[in-house]
């Protein structure tokens, strides 16, 4: 399986910086309409992946309710590093339908484990079927 022919670009993909702080995360997810987005660190390594449930714990738990709250506190204070594995760039074909049919997105890392895209259900369930699967 070739990944790179499947996988969407880090270029096209939303992510986060585990330095960002909570308030920037949720002005981003509400921007973008996603549920859950990869986050790097300062270079640009993959560490792991955010979810709206992830915010929500965390307002639920500090009772931090106002934007300027919630500046005080960055993405990695809240981050669940087992939360969406990653997958490398090679992996083989198994490994990738496994890690989709666990999770929504899978993301793609480099032999550096920095993040080079994001794999979703939609694009290897049209990969599969010989479905376009242009961005």
């Amino acid at each position: 399986m070739n990944i790179a022919k499947i996988m969407i670009p880090k270029s096209f993909t939303v992510f986060l910086h585990e330095d960002d702080t909570v308030r920037q995360g949720m002005e981003s997810f509400a921007r973008h309409g996603f549920t859950a987005v990869p986050v790097l660190d300062e270079n640009d390594r993959y560490v792991g992946s955010i979810a709206e449930g992830d915010f929500l714990r965390h307002i639920l738990k500090t009772g931090a309710r106002e934007p300027h709250e919630l500046e005080s506190f960055r993405i990695k204070d809240i981050l669940r590093v087992q939360f969406c594995p990653s997958i490398n760039m090679d992996a083989e074909e198994k490994a990738v339908i496994d890690a989709v049919l666990a999770q929504n997105f899978v993301p793609v890392v480099d032999g550096r484990n920095a993040l080079c895209g994001i794999i979703t259900r939609r694009r290897l369930i049209a990969y599969m079927t010989g479905r376009d699967i242009t961005l």
